[in-house]
């Protein structure tokens, strides 16, 4: 009898993984094909590149470098799981951008237990910010998607990994800070993104910042200062890339990482010549 009972719940456990892995994809791909259906064609801006910012566009595309229209990465690394003290688990990940109308979806699998994995999508399509995760791709744990606060958040991010897609970065308004760094700004319809890049001595990014970005406490979004990190560059078609990058929630008592993410593969695609 209780073997029968066993084998019933693993047939069932497997039909739900199944099945949560099926609508998944199937999620997926809407998503992504919703992502291709809002793209453009992106129209120069019009403003000077501070010192720093020329610099580093020098040293990361080749001379007369195609716009880039959008990428696909992959990555591997670690997810902070902890809200107060740290629970890293792995994760990998796909992810496609494109940039211009500015979008992306990052579609992780976070491994939280033995046998049990979160899935996450992670996106800004259309103007519309997303957060969705679920457990076994079948239940329900943060859902997060239509308003200011995620949209900004989630714009804030597609800027801060401009490194993955440089030429993005000739694209926007800046403003000059010092020698070393310089103020992107980012507009989307009604959704403006700011950020600091930094610039090493080598003349590439080596950290992006957020005076608030916000995040999620009890489920609130709450403004927050935030961080990403990049390092361990390499060429890809050319262009100079990070290979690694770790984020954090700058708190009151110190940075507070939660992603820490090696890049293992990216696609670019070129905008055609007019």
């Amino acid at each position: 009898m209780w073997l029968r009972a066993l084998i019933f719940v693993f047939l069932i456990s497997f039909a739900a993984l199944v099945y949560g892995t099926f609508r998944w994809k199937a999620g997926t791909r809407e998503l992504r094909a919703h992502l291709e259906a809002a793209r453009g064609k992106l129209a120069p801006a019009d403003s000077t590149l501070p010192p720093p910012v020329a610099r580093y566009l020098a040293l990361a595309l080749p001379p007369d470098q195609p716009s880039i229209a959008a990428v696909n990465l992959a990555h591997d690394g670690t997810f902070n799981l902890g809200s107060t003290s740290p629970h890293w688990s792995p994760f990998t990940s796909t992810q496609r951008v494109v940039t211009h109308r500015p979008g992306f979806d990052w579609d992780a699998r976070i491994h939280m237990a033995p046998g049990v994995d979160a899935y996450v999508h992670d996106a800004y399509v259309d103007g519309v910010g997303i957060l969705q995760v679920e457990a076994l791709a079948v239940l329900p744990m943060v859902d997060l998607r239509g308003t200011s606060d995620v949209a900004k958040g989630e714009l804030q991010r597609f800027l801060a990994e401009a490194a993955w897609y440089p030429t993005r970065l000739r694209d926007l308004d800046w403003q000059p800070i010092d020698a070393n760094s310089a103020r992107a700004i980012l507009q989307d319809g009604d959704t403006t993104a700011a950020l600091t890049f930094h610039f090493n001595a080598d003349g590439l990014i080596d950290t992006v910042r957020a005076d608030a970005r916000p995040r999620l406490v009890k489920g609130v979004p709450t403004a927050t200062p935030w961080e990403g990190r990049f390092w361990n560059y390499k060429s890809s078609d050319g262009i100079l890339v990070p290979t690694d990058g770790e984020v954090s929630w700058l708190l009151p008592d110190g940075p507070y990482p939660y992603w820490r993410g090696h890049l293992t593969n990216i696609e670019f695609q070129f905008e055609k010549a007019a």
